[in-house]
């Protein structure tokens, strides 16, 4: 079964699997398709060539999928596409891709809290948490597991690394490795995320060897590329190390230290 409410407004075209809901109120355009059990609370609006996936909750006034803010934006047929099991919350804003990387992507398992802006061209991995007020400027790169403190803007083509943790308030200009935590205006390298990845159930020896490669990073001194000699010599069968330096390497706005 789908329920749509009266007072909903869903163009012909739109595809809904079973399952899906749709509140008072909301309005979902001719191109858009919405995955098994989804749901739309009121107020929502979804537009654009978007696909949404199944088991997503999208509660009241958020938008989803309008034309970018980016000037240079002259309407090409860009797309959203968010995965299942996302909760996003009231007054989110998910804008659709530019003729950069022609989409904004969202993973699985993510909660976008209130006000959070997600803008073109913007990916977003699975498992993460943006608090309420987190701004993702455009072709920001945010991997798996992290989690980003409310109010935090995030500036252009950056990437948070996996398993990272960004305190309140904090403004990102450069990348922010995988791993660490960051916090402050701007952000500046705290320390480890012990906690996070103790949770996340990484074994001893992990975590003993991300130890180790975060103080050959940001606590002894040694220039970068000397550190990412040294990691790739001494770690060249840890996979979590070998990501930790294709990060830094593939990095363009530098990372934050």
């Amino acid at each position: 079964m789908i329920e749509i409410h009266s007072t909903a407004i869903v163009e012909d075209g739109a595809k809904l699997e079973s399952g899906v809901k749709i509140g008072a109120f909301c309005i979902v355009g001719k191109d858009v398709t919405i995955g098994k059990n989804t749901v739309l609370q009121s107020h929502v609006v979804v537009e654009g060539i978007t696909e949404i996936g199944e088991n997503n909750t999208i509660y009241s006034f958020v938008s989803i999928g309008k034309a970018s803010q980016d000037l240079k934006y002259k309407d090409e047929p860009t797309k959203t596409i968010i995965g299942n099991n996302n909760s996003i919350r009231e007054f989110v804003t998910i804008h659709r891709g530019t003729d950069d990387r022609w989409e904004t992507r969202i993973g699985d398992n993510n909660l976008l809290m209130a006000y959070v802006h997600v803008a073109h061209d913007v990916i977003v991995g699975n498992h993460c948490i943006l608090a309420n007020g987190v701004t993702l400027a455009g072709h920001v790169t945010v991997d798996d597991f992290v989690i980003i403190g409310g109010l935090t803007p995030v500036h252009q083509f950056c990437r948070i690394g996996s398993y990272s943790m960004t305190g309140g308030g904090s403004a990102i200009n450069q990348d922010i490795c995988p791993f660490v935590m960051a916090e402050g205006n701007k952000a500046a390298i705290r320390g480890l995320n012990s906690v996070g990845l103790r949770r996340k159930g990484f074994s001893d020896e992990e975590r003993s060897n991300i130890k180790k490669a975060y103080k050959i990073i940001f606590r002894n001194g040694t220039p970068l590329k000397e550190a990412l000699i040294e990691l790739q010599e001494g770690f060249s069968e840890d996979k979590n190390i070998k990501y930790l330096v294709e990060f830094i390497k593939g990095s363009n706005r530098g990372i934050t230290r």
